[in-house]
């Protein structure tokens, strides 16, 4: 039997040829070693680092770009524009007391080091305090795309920054500085600076938390990459072993530390992803191809896995929700609850008019809920409580929410409270329910309210009409003002000393208990 190719090659013949790769791998090694040791012998390390030292250094100029940038991109946040923020990236003050940061780690100059982190450490300071001054005074406080896409950093964002800092690094070294925009817009720092800020000056600590995240990650990589760069370009010779060892262990920790939490947060947007494309399919599993998924709502992170959906279909499929919720459970290998809501449509027309109503419908529901959130916000500031101390009813329009007791404040004050709510927000039903505070008293004339009264009157009835408990009344007249309040549905009991008559009528808060 003729013997194929491959057997005709001789042992010897495979040994030669891995000895070749062998030493032309070691060739091109050494050439190498011997191309860079020669560049970095080129490099003037002292006219690289009189060129970055000043970068470190506070000035007027440093302040003013900084702040100019945090006010540009706050400003495009907040309106949404892709384009304004490009701009305050461009600006890119910090980027300069990063690179100096990596230097002096890289040489050990703790004198730099300290210099170039208090430098940037008032950038900061100064920047945060322009965004929430601006974001304060600011009509709309909407968290926009871009403000939302920069709360969520992953270990993408640290690949991004290593590659473009390292890059940074480099341009500075051979001194072509102009790489730096590039990598000023690469490896962001104002915006999620800005984004920060916003958290703050809202009160949304997941924004500032994620934010900020997103902004440490950033400057620690871009400091670490200037400081891996330059020590591969000789700027670490008068290191010692020793300290040269104990750098590079600080150097790859710090790494590792930015690496577990932003691969955990990678991992839990990836596993989000999944959860959407597996519910679409199950869905797809149940459904004819014709049906549509208008809006999918997940929540991977709950047990289990939340699924709520609403499908355009030309023929409802009975028990649906439970055949998604099984199909979806193979899928994933996990328990998951299911909810979705059919509309049928007949033809092509009525699916495009489907689809615009539930449109519509997310937007009546949007607005509703950022009414419902304003709405509560200024009522709790008003009222001195919580904005979940406020109970919105956004159909009927209407509002309620129990005030604190304020010092030296009367019924009066949160009577006037009261009515600038209503003011503040017309076309709403804005009740406010006052402290059991002191009620007024009530003169009775002639078996009517006496004139030099009503204003006593109209208290005592905003109050009773508002207050979390009933009312007692005493003294002579009593009768007659009970009769007077009734119409309005106010509970008001009469005491022992109730008398008919004409006289001054004692009003109480009847406590639990039968108590005053």
């Amino acid at each position: 039997m003729p013997s194929t190719p491959s057997e005709n090659i001789q042992p010897a013949t495979v040994a030669g040829t891995a000895r070749h790769w062998r030493w032309t791998l070691l060739r091109r090694i050494v050439h190498f070693r011997e191309t860079w040791a020669e560049e970095v012998a080129n490099i003037d390390q002292a006219a690289v680092i009189a060129k970055i030292r000043p970068d470190g250094a506070w000035s007027p100029r440093f302040a003013f770009m900084s702040s100019m940038a945090a006010g540009i991109a706050i400003l495009g946040l907040l309106q949404n524009s892709v384009a304004v923020i490009i701009g305050a990236m461009l600006i890119a003050p910090l980027m300069g007391p990063i690179m100096a940061l990596g230097f002096a780690i890289a040489t050990g100059d703790f004198a730099w080091m300290k210099e170039s982190v208090r430098t940037l450490l008032g950038g900061v300071l100064l920047a945060l305090l322009l965004v929430v001054i601006v974001v304060t005074i600011s009509p709309i406080q909407a968290v926009t795309s871009e403000i939302a896409a920069r709360t969520q950093p992953t270990l993408f964002d640290l690949g991004v920054a290593l590659f473009s800092a390292l890059a940074g690094a480099y341009a500075v070294v051979r001194g072509r500085e102009g790489t730096i925009i590039g990598v000023a817009i690469a490896t962001a720092l104002m915006p999620p600076l800005a984004v920060v800020g916003f958290g703050l000056a809202t009160g949304q600590w997941s924004i500032f938390g994620g934010a900020l995240m997103l902004f440490f990650t950033n400057f620690m990589t871009i400091a670490l990459s200037a400081a891996i760069v330059a020590r591969a370009y000789g700027f670490s010779a008068s290191l010692s072993p020793d300290q040269t060892r104990r750098q590079t262990l600080m150097i790859v920790v710090s790494f590792l530390l930015l690496a577990i939490p932003l691969g955990i947060s990678l991992r839990q947007i990836a596993w989000e992803a999944t959860v959407q494309a597996q519910a679409r399919a199950a869905v797809g599993d149940v459904f004819p191809a014709s049906a549509r998924i208008t809006d999918l709502n997940v929540d991977a992170t709950a047990t289990p896995v939340i699924v709520q959906a609403a499908i355009l279909t030309r023929s409802a499929q009975p028990g649906a929700d439970s055949k998604v919720e099984a199909a979806l459970e193979r899928r994933l290998k996990r328990d998951a609850q299911v909810t979705l809501d059919q509309y049928l449509i007949g033809s092509a027309v009525d699916l495009a008019a489907a689809r615009n109503d539930m449109a519509r419908l997310r937007d009546v529901a949007a607005r509703a809920e950022r009414d419902n959130a304003d709405i509560s916000r200024d009522l709790a500031l008003l009222a001195g409580v919580d904005a979940k101390a406020v109970t919105v009813d956004n159909e009927k329009k209407r509002a309620t929410v129990r005030a604190v007791r304020l010092p030296d404040a009367g019924l009066g004050a949160y009577r006037a409270l009261e009515e600038r709510m209503r003011a503040a927000r017309p076309g709403w039903a804005i009740e406010l329910v006052p402290p059991t505070l002191p009620l007024p008293s009530v003169t009775i004339a002639d078996g009517k309210i006496a004139e030099s009264s009503t204003a006593n009157y109209q208290l005592l009835r905003w109050a009773a009409r508002r207050g979390p408990l009933p009312i007692s009344l005493s003294g002579a007249g009593a009768t007659t003002l009970q009769q007077a309040l009734a119409p309005d549905g106010v509970v008001a009991n009469l005491t022992e000393e109730a008398k008919a008559g004409d006289g001054i009528v004692t009003a109480a808060w009847q406590l639990p208990g039968g108590g005053r």
